[in-house]
Protein backbone atom coordinates (compact mmCIF):
# COMPACT_ATOMS: atom_id res chain seq x y z
CA UNK A 1 0.00 0.00 0.00
CA UNK A 2 1.37 3.44 -0.83
CA UNK A 3 0.45 6.94 0.28
CA UNK A 4 -1.61 7.58 -2.85
CA UNK A 5 -3.88 4.57 -2.41
CA UNK A 6 -7.37 5.54 -1.33
CA UNK A 7 -9.11 3.28 1.15
CA UNK A 8 -12.86 2.98 0.91
CA UNK A 9 -14.43 2.61 4.34
CA UNK A 10 -14.12 3.81 7.90
CA UNK A 11 -13.28 0.24 8.87
CA UNK A 12 -10.37 0.21 6.39
CA UNK A 13 -8.85 3.25 8.10
CA UNK A 14 -9.75 2.18 11.63
CA UNK A 15 -7.85 -1.07 11.13
CA UNK A 16 -4.62 0.74 10.20
CA UNK A 17 -2.00 0.85 12.95
CA UNK A 18 -1.09 4.50 13.34
CA UNK A 19 1.92 5.11 15.63
CA UNK A 20 0.77 6.42 19.01
CA UNK A 21 2.95 8.62 21.23
CA UNK A 22 2.48 8.89 25.01
CA UNK A 23 3.85 11.73 27.14
CA UNK A 24 3.71 11.50 30.95
CA UNK A 25 2.45 14.71 32.55
CA UNK A 26 4.23 16.27 35.54
CA UNK A 27 0.98 16.50 37.51
CA UNK A 28 0.09 12.88 36.67
CA UNK A 29 -1.62 11.14 33.82
CA UNK A 30 -0.66 11.05 30.17
CA UNK A 31 -1.11 13.04 27.01
CA UNK A 32 -1.35 10.82 23.96
CA UNK A 33 -1.44 11.64 20.27
CA UNK A 34 -1.38 10.27 16.77
CA UNK A 35 1.00 12.57 14.91
CA UNK A 36 -0.11 11.29 11.50
CA UNK A 37 -3.64 12.59 12.17
CA UNK A 38 -3.30 16.34 12.88
CA UNK A 39 -5.16 17.35 16.02
CA UNK A 40 -5.81 13.77 17.13
CA UNK A 41 -4.86 14.09 20.79
CA UNK A 42 -6.26 12.94 24.11
CA UNK A 43 -5.36 12.36 27.75
CA UNK A 44 -5.84 9.76 30.43
CA UNK A 45 -5.16 9.30 34.12
CA UNK A 46 -3.24 6.10 33.36
CA UNK A 47 -1.86 4.34 30.26
CA UNK A 48 -4.93 2.14 29.81
CA UNK A 49 -7.32 5.10 29.95
CA UNK A 50 -5.08 7.14 27.66
CA UNK A 51 -5.03 4.30 25.11
CA UNK A 52 -8.81 3.89 25.22
CA UNK A 53 -9.27 7.65 24.81
CA UNK A 54 -6.88 7.98 21.85
CA UNK A 55 -8.57 5.08 20.06
CA UNK A 56 -11.92 6.87 20.52
CA UNK A 57 -10.34 10.11 19.27
CA UNK A 58 -8.91 8.28 16.24
CA UNK A 59 -12.34 6.87 15.39
CA UNK A 60 -13.96 10.30 15.65
CA UNK A 61 -11.15 11.95 13.65
CA UNK A 62 -11.59 9.43 10.84
CA UNK A 63 -15.40 9.71 10.86
CA UNK A 64 -15.23 13.49 10.43
CA UNK A 65 -12.56 13.28 7.73
CA UNK A 66 -14.65 10.80 5.76
CA UNK A 67 -17.83 12.82 6.27
CA UNK A 68 -16.19 15.98 4.88
CA UNK A 69 -14.13 14.07 2.30
CA UNK A 70 -10.89 15.38 3.81
CA UNK A 71 -7.67 13.59 2.85
CA UNK A 72 -6.63 10.92 5.34
CA UNK A 73 -2.91 10.20 5.57
CA UNK A 74 -1.71 6.65 5.85
CA UNK A 75 0.37 5.74 8.91
CA UNK A 76 3.95 7.01 8.62
CA UNK A 77 5.23 3.53 9.39
CA UNK A 78 3.69 2.38 6.09
CA UNK A 79 5.41 4.88 3.79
Amino acid sequence: MNTTQILKTLEDYTNLNYPITFYPEVEGGYTVLIQDLPGCISTGENLQEAMENILDAKQQWLEVAIQYQDPIPLPSNMS
